[in-house]
C-alpha cells in the first residue's frame, strides 16, 4: 500500500520530469530549425542527461518536433542537399 507521502513524491517526481520533456522539446526544436540534424541533437549532453531513453522517445512524437522535422527535409529538397557528403 503506498502512502500519502510516496504519491505526493511521485507526482512532484512527474512534475519535474514533465518539466525537464519540456525543455528538451524546446531544445530540440530550436536546435532542428537552426538546422542541426536530430541524431546531433539527441546526442548532445543536455538531452541525454536530462531524459531517459524512454522520455525522449516521447519527445520525438511531439506535432511540433515533427512539424520541424518536416520543414527540415523540405528545405533539403528544395536546395537538393541531403547531406550524403559530411
Amino acid at each position: 500500500m503506498t502512502t500519502i507521502a510516496d504519491r505526493v513524491k511521485a507526482f512532484l517526481d512527474e512534475l519535474a520530469t514533465d518539466e525537464a520533456e519540456e525543455r528538451v522539446l524546446e531544445y530540440t526544436i530550436r536546435e532542428v530549425n537552426g538546422g542541426r540534424r536530430l541524431s546531433e541533437v539527441l546526442k548532445d549532453p543536455f538531452v541525454r542527461n536530462r531524459l531517459s531513453a524512454e522520455r525522449v522517445d516521447h519527445v520525438l512524437e511531439n506535432p511540433e518536433v515533427l512539424a520541424a522535422l518536416e520543414e527540415q527535409i523540405s528545405a533539403s529538397f528544395q536546395k537538393r542537399d541531403f547531406g550524403f557528403s559530411d
